[in-house]
């Protein structure tokens, strides 16, 4: 598989040559095709999400820091004003010093509001994760977060995909549940899936979670038909998984495969304008890869002396397969399978090691996807975790990309 397209120092970019290349600036370097990379402070920047307002303007969030897990990870945010070839500055959107504040949801309202969803969690703990939600405020290429306040969910409860507004007008927050057990570190071993529900713009949520989803994770629901269906992520690296739920949101059949693979790794998922169901996604497995590492945060240096979950009733979760290529799914048969497939992005992947200074990190991970007005489609990854990529397609992008 060839490194397509070629990026400005190639795929074996060095922290410093990308450091250098975070400008914000938008340039050309194919037909029909834009990139940059977001400038930020920091060296670690991960899981980028993007949104549209009605009046064009694009928003990116993304959590930064020196390293995931450790309590300078915090959420940052930028602006692409209609039209423009650079991203406005980036600003801090939350700063709690003593926790990992990661995985943040942007949500425009129905009322107009603009609003932030995202984690905060102690350390690699994730089982003891609290989601927080703030109202943002844009004005013109700025962003800048008000007050916070926290949601009234089970403790380790994750954030990762889109708010969608039920048909009855409730606010539906995927959800996936990062489970403990007693005595026992968190290791991703009983994950399951779960959607909250609020009819009161997210003062009370109702907690459902999706049955036969173990090691299902980063929900990401899609309206069809007169219901939904979700796509996940699974902690197994087997294959990307798909389950079907009713217009309540809370009726959902047990997730199956899509023949997709997946690496254990973030997915993300649109319907596009012309009806089809595009999914953005790293498609490797644990079969096609013998690359492992030990846990999520194996490299915190955090003192802990409880042995790692047993898989007992859960699943065995794997860990360091690679993390590309970057590709763009399209599904005809609303997400049951995708079998025309393009690629975005190649590269070897590696993510061993989560460090963004020793140049070890090769992967583009955590992508997603924005189709905006006039089919023009934005997308964003992180890039060998230094940094955070965004491309900007124009239209007719599908006769452009190679295939896979």
């Amino acid at each position: 598989m060839s490194k397509f397209p070629k990026t400005e120092g190639g795929n074996d970019m060095l922290p410093d040559q990308i450091a250098a290349a975070m400008t914000g600036v938008l340039r050309p370097v194919d037909e029909g095709r834009e990139e940059a990379f977001l400038p930020s402070p920091v060296v670690q920047n991960h899981a980028s999400f993007l949104a549209g307002l009605p009046d064009g303007r694009v928003l990116m969030a993304w959590f930064g820091g020196s390293l995931e897990g450790k309590s300078d990870i915090c959420i940052r945010g930028a602006v692409l004003a209609p039209g423009a070839d650079r991203w406005g500055p980036v600003a801090t959107l939350s700063d709690d010093p003593a926790q990992s504040e990661q995985n943040p949801v942007l949500f425009p309202a129905p009322d107009g509001r603009l609003w932030l969803i995202h984690t905060s969690q102690p350390a690699g703990n994730q089982d003891e994760c609290r989601v927080r939600m703030v109202e943002l405020h844009v004005e013109g290429s700025e962003i800048r977060a008000g007050q916070g306040r926290w949601l009234d969910l089970p403790r380790g409860s994750f954030v990762r995909a889109a708010v969608t507004v039920l048909a009855d007008g409730g606010w539906m927050l995927p959800l996936f549940r990062c489970v403990s057990r007693p005595g026992q570190r968190w290791t991703g071993s009983h994950d399951v899936a779960a959607l909250a529900i609020s009819h009161d713009q997210g003062a009370t949520w109702r907690y459902d979670e999706i049955p036969g989803s173990t090691g299902c994770v980063h929900t990401c629901p899609i309206a069809s038909g007169e219901g939904y269906v979700a796509l996940f992520r699974r902690r197994q690296s087997d294959e990307v998984h798909v389950t079907r739920g009713d217009a309540s949101g809370r009726v959902w059949s047990v997730p199956v495969a899509t023949g997709v693979p997946n690496n254990n790794s973030s997915v993300a998922a649109t319907r596009l304008a012309d009806g089809r169901i595009a999914m953005i996604c790293n498609p490797v497995n644990a079969q096609m890869s013998q690359s492992r590492r030990a846990s999520l945060y194996d490299e915190l240096g955090e003192e802990d002396d409880r042995p790692d979950a047993a898989t007992e009733g859960g699943c065995v979760p794997v860990w360091g397969v690679e993390r590309a290529p970057v590709a763009l799914c399209l599904s005809e048969d609303e997400g049951a399978s995708f079998p025309v497939r393009y690629l975005v992005e190649d590269g070897p992947g590696t993510c061993l090691s989560n460090n963004s200074e020793d140049g070890r990190n090769f992967e583009m991970s955590y992508p997603w996807i924005h189709e905006a007005a006039g089919g023009v489609l934005h997308l964003s990854y992180t890039y060998h975790r230094r940094a955070i990529k965004h491309l900007r397609l124009a239209p007719g992008w599908e006769a452009r990309l190679p295939r896979l």
